[in-house]
């Protein structure tokens, strides 16, 4: 069976705190809809910031 690609699309968590680490993940497009932001670890900063999808 294929995936169903255009309702779980592959995201970019993008560090805010401009280090450019970046985590990726899938998310469900119907149950959110905007932009998804996390708090979690910075390996390069050394600490929680918040995560910001990009496009």
């Amino acid at each position: 069976m294929a995936k169903n690609t255009d309702v779980r699309p592959v995201i970019k968590l993008r560090s805010t705190a401009g280090t450019g680490f970046t985590y990726v993940t899938t998310k469900n497009r119907r149950t959110t809809p905007d932009r998804l932001r996390l708090r979690k670890y910075d390996p390069v900063a050394r600490r929680h910031v918040e995560f910001r999808e990009e496009r």
